[in-house]
């Protein structure tokens, strides 16, 4: 059930509403607040203030906890969710890890591949980056591990999180706020500017994080980062 646990946690981390996604979750294993608040040792209301995002989006212990539960109650039951919920491993093509030769601040970034500054636009100069990460966000709902978050960065954190095929830049920007460890900036492609979410840009700001927007075909992109 591996394969399921990552499914579940990538998709509240994910998710453009977590509270809405734990709550599916919650229901497609057929398991009651009071249960599963019992179950977890918090009270129901907590439950039912993640659900409803009157709490502030749960964490990474919450989520494996969370997932943990769900899946040790329907194992008392006789596994009937997991078995229907059953899938094949296969192998994570989600993100794939890049380091560059050279050391390459975030402005060097930003200009070689001409993209529209964000927020915090003013970091960039004193942000080094020494590789890049390449994150499909349709794809990494699926496939992203909650307790592999490392795989991310390879052998280097300073690095850069491009996140692509992203709709308005809100999911991106809360998984990289939930994670432990944070890269040296963030780029998102396949929108245009009016299209990001505001949220997104505040994330950005609140959590000092440049956010780039990129603009250009995915395969010139690509080619350009090779070059370093």
């Amino acid at each position: 059930m591996e394969k399921l646990s990552r499914m579940i946690a990538g998709e509240i981390l994910m998710a453009e509403d977590p509270g809405a996604a734990m709550k599916k979750w919650r229901e497609i294993f057929d398991i009651t607040q009071s249960d599963l608040a019992a179950s977890m040792e918090i009270t129901p209301s907590t439950i039912s203030d993640y659900e409803s995002n009157r709490r502030e989006s749960p964490g990474i212990k919450v989520i494996k906890r969370f997932i943990e539960t769900v899946m040790r109650i329907d194992k008392e039951r006789g596994s009937p969710v997991l078995q229907k919920l059953a899938i094949e491993e296969k192998p994570n093509d989600a993100f794939e890890v890049r380091n560059f030769s050279t050391i390459v601040t975030g402005i060097d970034f930003q200009k070689m591949l001409d993209a529209t500054i964000l927020a915090n636009g003013e970091m960039l100069e004193k942000k080094k980056v020494y590789g890049y990460t390449l994150l499909d966000s349709h794809k990494i709902i699926m496939d992203f591990q909650y307790n592999d978050f490392q795989k991310l960065y390879g052998s280097i954190s300073e690095r850069a999180f491009i996140f692509t095929n992203v709709s308005s830049g809100r999911s991106p920007m809360i998984a990289v706020k939930l994670a432990p460890i944070k890269p040296s900036l963030v780029a998102i492609h396949g929108l245009k500017k009016k299209d990001v979410d505001p949220l997104a840009i505040k994330i950005a700001e609140k959590d000092a994080l440049p956010l780039l927007l990129l603009e250009g075909e995915l395969p010139k992109i690509k080619e350009t980062l090779s070059k370093y």
